[in-house]
């Protein structure tokens, strides 16, 4: 049986191409900075970002870690969203290895932190307080429907944040998706901020790792981070390989993915034990329900679709689940699993 795996975007495998550019990757010794296909990796994403450098990392954790250890010292502050991944799906690393705190700030259903809020809750000079180093936002925003940031907001807390002498970090994940839905480019998107991250693993389909972009000087605060987090690698080029082609090949085609997450959900919503979240899919995920009337928990729902349809779901609740779009979910596969809950849900 054929599996369809829409549990998340990090099931992705990487492409044949992938595959042969990692075989034939030119490698060398990273911690010496000595592997030319890492170091072309990191120009290419930080040209993409508009960024000056960039720095290649093991994942996406690791690189939102480095970037508010960078930004932030012990005691010092950052703002975030409370249903913000750094918050709820990093370990507690930034308090935990680096002793910063975290307020968090109520995020709107869309994903954005209100201005007034953010203004509101900087903490200066009581000598009681932590000091406010750092805002971080997220787009797309997982938790929030896969909902994206549009530009005039970003800019907004970018001019805010500026004025008021904080930095300001994007945890864009998944920002190539949200380039795709706004008909923009990932350098438009990264621009009001000082440090950027992004998955490579997820919607792009390469194996391993993430890209932290920003100022020269940054990058050389943040690869000493890395070094100390245990990020150092040696013969990383034939990970760093996959990544190239993930940025010259994927990041342009993620509209595909978004376009099926419509098809879905529309063939989902005619099923009558789901009730789908208002507005879903933002991009690439749906966020949805079980009706009141189904009494099957969601576990049940989920255990039964694998054991009897080879498809994969996300549970995110007793009810609830999330399903992602990606590379490798056809049109097919669209239509096997609009199937699948309708047969069991009516």
């Amino acid at each position: 049986m054929k599996i369809i795996d829409l549990r998340s975007d990090t099931v992705t495998l990487p492409t044949s191409e992938m595959r042969e550019a990692m075989a034939k990757a030119k490698v060398g010794d990273d911690v010496y900075g000595e592997d030319a296909t890492v170091n072309q990796l990191q120009e290419k994403a930080a040209e993409m970002l508009g960024k000056e450098a960039g720095l290649f990392l093991p994942s996406g954790t690791m690189g939102n870690l480095a970037a508010v250890l960078s930004h932030c010292g012990r005691g010092d502050e950052v703002i975030l969203g409370n249903k913000a991944h750094i918050f709820l799906y990093e370990a507690g690393g930034i308090s935990a290895l680096g002793g910063v705190h975290s307020h968090q700030l109520q995020n709107q259903d869309d994903g954005k932190l209100l201005l007034e809020d953010i203004e509101e809750n900087i903490r200066w000079n009581d000598t009681h307080e932590p000091v406010t180093r750092l805002i971080a936002l997220e787009n797309t925003h997982n938790r929030c429907g896969g909902s994206v940031l549009p530009l005039d907001y970003t800019n907004k807390v970018g001019d805010f944040s500026k004025e008021h002498g904080i930095s300001l970090h994007l945890d864009g994940a998944r920002i190539f998706n949200a380039a795709a839905a706004l008909s923009s480019s990932a350098k438009e998107l990264a621009s009001p901020f000082d440090s950027v991250t992004f998955c490579l693993s997820k919607g792009l389909s390469a194996p391993v790792g993430s890209v932290l972009c920003g100022s020269r000087e940054f990058i050389t605060k943040a690869h000493r981070l890395r070094k100390q987090l245990g990020g150092g690698m040696r013969q990383a080029g034939i990970l760093a390989a996959a990544g190239i082609v993930a940025l010259d090949k994927m990041a342009n085609r993620l509209g595909e993915d978004h376009a099926r997450a419509w098809k879905l959900a529309k063939g989902l919503a005619s099923v009558s034990g789901l009730v789908l979240d208002e507005g879903t899919p933002h991009t690439n995920m749906i966020f949805m329900n079980l009706a009141e009337h189904i009494e099957y928990s969601a576990d049940k729902v989920a255990a039964h679709m694998h054991k009897a349809h080879g498809i994969r779901i996300g549970v995110t609740g007793k009810h609830r689940f999330r399903m992602v779009l990606h590379y490798w979910i056809d049109d097919e596969a669209v239509e096997k699993t609009v199937a699948a809950f309708k047969e069991l849900l009516g």
